[in-house]
């Protein structure tokens, strides 16, 4: 029995330290760290940087030497003579050998191409394209770490709320219950508290449903597995400090840091590039080439891997020079189609900096209009709070009746949850105005 005793203690506690090794808690700041580091969006922008880098050697890589091997194996079928009648050395088994083989090696190098300047030039936007590309979802997902925490941190103290609220209401509704079994007070007054806190428990059973799928969206975001469990340690109280930034409101910030702006000045970069590879088609182009080559020709396949076998040893070098003449105007019309989709990404261009300087005042102006928001949501808790309690005072005195108790609960219940929405407002709106302005963490 005492073993027993002993193994069934050992296994509880591996499962208390594998239930604290499963269980991770994050701060905003912690959570927003480890997502930039762990999401998978994230990590496939970087390996897009990664694959951009590829792709810019392999450019490079087409205007450096070329080495290429080959070897060129021939058989007669069908001769025009019998080359076994042959004298060995007459020139015709020369020209009509029942087999040959010509091992070879090709060195091939790129002199001048308009099109692979072009191309090299364009290596550096190609890159920008992918930075890019990668600091706009880091923005967008740490955009959607905050909101997620912040869901899920308003649906937790939703919940904490909520049970104190049923707790006092629970007391409330007892201490009712007796004085109309005493007689004192009407069926309606315990009914209306009945039906308040049947509500709010009915509500509390949502927000527990909701704050295990706000979690979950959040470690979806995070790159956490499913099984795994969260825990959640800012408050919301504690964040609305640290996210009022007046700096933040009356900072100029140039409109060339915003992500978006940068995607559209690569834009016009990269339409600029390809009208000027377009105009390139027109230079002629040049490459440089040396082979060196064996050739071998023999009546027996087998005779190629003997010592006795002959070889003739060449080498041929040259120079290519290729240039356009005549396209039926399809080059022309081409060059024209990249300089119209050039002035197009131009206009866009000067479009988006101007949508972008209206979104910084439009941002700015929802941060303050959050904060101040909050600042009275403050102040209307604090007055529904008196309210309640004065309602509460007046009811187990016998002056208020049970409707004003109930209006004035229902108050306070929705100036709790205007007050907690209030600082997730102003959480979110910094959040979306640190995105605009690419204000990393």
């Amino acid at each position: 029995m005492k073993h027993k005793l002993i193994i069934l203690f050992s296994l509880l506690c591996s499962i208390m330290l594998f239930s604290q090794e499963n269980k991770r808690s994050f701060s905003l700041n912690e959570a927003i760290v480890y997502g930039r580091e762990n999401n998978r969006i994230i990590k496939n922008a970087h390996l897009n940087i990664l694959a951009a880098e590829q792709q810019v050697w392999e450019t490079k890589a087409i205007g450096l030497p070329q080495i290429n091997g080959a070897i060129d194996y021939k058989s007669n079928i069908k001769s025009p003579f019998d080359t076994a009648a042959l004298d060995p050395n007459d020139p015709f088994l020369f020209l009509f050998p029942k087999h040959s083989m010509t091992p070879s090696v090709t060195l091939n190098q790129l002199l001048f191409d308009g099109g692979y300047i072009v191309g090299l030039q364009s290596n550096k936007v190609f890159l920008e394209i992918s930075e890019n590309a990668k600091d706009k979802t880091e923005n967008e997902i740490e955009t959607n770490i905050v909101s997620a925490y912040n869901n899920a941190l308003l649906t937790k103290e939703s919940i904490a709320i909520m049970k104190n609220n049923i707790s006092a209401l629970s007391s409330n509704l007892e201490e009712t219950s007796q004085i109309y079994e005493n007689g004192l007070i009407e069926e309606e007054d315990v009914e209306q508290l009945q039906l308040t806190k049947s509500n709010l428990e009915n509500n509390l059973k949502n927000l527990e449903t909701l704050y295990e799928i706000s979690k979950g969206y959040l470690k979806i975001l995070l790159g956490i597995d499913a099984e795994e469990t969260i825990e959640l340690t800012d408050t919301l109280e504690s964040l609305i400090t640290d996210n009022i930034s007046l700096d933040l409101i009356n900072t100029t910030h140039p409109v060339a840091n915003n992500i978006d702006y940068k995607i559209a000045e690569n834009e016009v970069k990269s339409k600029y590039l390809e009208y000027k590879l377009e105009k390139s088609e027109q230079l002629p182009k040049i490459n440089a080439f040396l082979t060196s080559s064996y050739l071998g020709y023999s009546n027996s396949f087998s005779t190629f891997t003997s010592k006795e076998q002959d070889w003739l040893f060449t080498t041929v070098g040259g120079v290519s020079l290729t240039f356009p003449i005549f396209s039926s105007f399809g080059g022309k019309a081409r060059r024209q189609r990249a300089k119209i989709e050039w002035d197009i990404a131009k206009n866009d261009f000067i479009d988006k900096e101007n949508t972008i300087s209206l979104e910084f005042k439009n941002a700015k102006n929802e941060y303050t209009l959050a904060i101040d928001t909050y600042t009275n949501k403050q102040k209307n808790l604090a007055l529904a709070e008196k309210i309640e309690h004065k309602n509460t005072i007046k009811y187990k005195e016998g002056i208020a009746g049970s409707f004003d108790l109930r209006q004035a609960q229902l108050q306070l219940y929705t100036s709790q949850q205007e007050y907690l929405q209030a600082i997730i407002d102003v959480i979110n709106k910094k959040a979306a105005l640190k995105n605009l302005l690419n204000i990393k963490q």
